[in-house]
């Protein structure tokens, strides 16, 4: 598997053995600590007799190395096809600024190989220096924990401006966006990161670093599922993300309750909608009253 990080971790734990064993012998304690600090406690019972009884031929009975150079983990040639893969994809500019280049290499598959349907056509623009700028900069606030200043456009198309504290970046699949969760007077506010103009560091913010924790909107939606044509299996494959509670109520009918921000309504409402006649809202009423209208809408655009 490609980077695996669990099989690739045996790998680099060895290697740390190793790099310590060419700068002085080891003592099994040592051995034990690396591995410890490199993999998993269990990792010991394999690696440890491996090495000691010279399965492995890399550590000789007194802790030496027969090895003269640092050991390292060159990419494989299926690696630096998957790297190039990624690196057509426009996002991954976000994160790094130098494109990747392997040239002995052919990239893995290209973008007009991914067949996308069922997304939105209005993505953010991730070529766009400017939305590249606030993306990394974002990023930096998150690692670094510190507020941020951001304008953005509003609703009416003109400038609104902020003090917020990072919590995360989450992407929607299906509208193919960003959006930065955010500490705003003790709630989480969402903000589509195609809207903001400008984004810089700002000092403290009082409402946001006060003793109570920003809480997000949540809102409960119940609907019940007929088992029939992998229904369940797809419902809980589609809302994996959230957090949700199953019930058998009888044969091949279920009660599904889930949980979802409300500024996600609109996208709870499409995504429950794609599944038509096999899912029925029970509650609340409200949310049964935007399917109506969606429908509504849908039909006078006669779709």
């Amino acid at each position: 598997m490609i980077f695996n990080e669990h099989y690739g971790i045996y790998y680099k734990t060895v290697a740390e053995i190793l790099k310590a064993a060419i700068d002085h012998p080891l003592c099994s304690n040592e051995i034990y600590d690396i591995i410890n600090k490199n993999a998993f406690k269990e990792s010991i019972l394999y690696i440890v007799p491996a090495l000691q009884e010279e399965r492995w031929q890399l550590l000789k009975m007194d802790g030496t190395t027969p090895l003269k150079n640092t050991p390292f983990m060159p990419f494989t040639a299926l690696e630096k096809q998957w790297l190039m893969a990624i690196s057509n994809d426009p996002r991954i500019r976000l994160f790094c600024e130098k494109p990747i280049s392997f040239p002995d290499v052919e990239p893995l598959f290209l973008p007009e190989d991914i067949l996308i349907f069922d997304r939105y056509g209005d993505g953010d623009c991730y070529e766009d220096p400017v939305y590249q700028r606030n993306f990394r900069q974002i990023l930096d606030a998150l690692r670094k924990k510190y507020p941020l200043s951001v304008s953005l456009k509003n609703r009416k198309g003109g400038l609104a401006h902020a003090k917020v504290m990072p919590k995360y970046l989450e992407y929607s699949e299906k509208d193919d966006k960003f959006r930065l969760l955010c500490s705003k007077d003790h709630f989480v506010q969402i903000i589509n990161l195609g809207r903001i103009q400008t984004c810089k560091p700002c000092g403290p913010i009082d409402s946001v670093h006060g003793k109570n924790e920003a809480v997000r909107r949540h809102c409960q939606v119940v609907f019940e599922l007929v088992d029939q044509r992998k229904a369940l299996e797809r419902v809980l494959l589609h809302f994996a993300h959230f957090e949700k509670q199953v019930e058998k109520i009888e044969k091949q009918r279920y009660r599904v309750t889930l949980l979802y921000d409300k500024g996600d309504e609109m996208e709870m409402v499409i995504r429950i909608l794609s599944f038509g006649p096999m899912i029925r809202v029970t509650a609340p009423q409200y949310f049964v009253e935007l399917m109506k209208e969606r429908l509504r809408d849908q039909k006078s655009c006669e779709l």
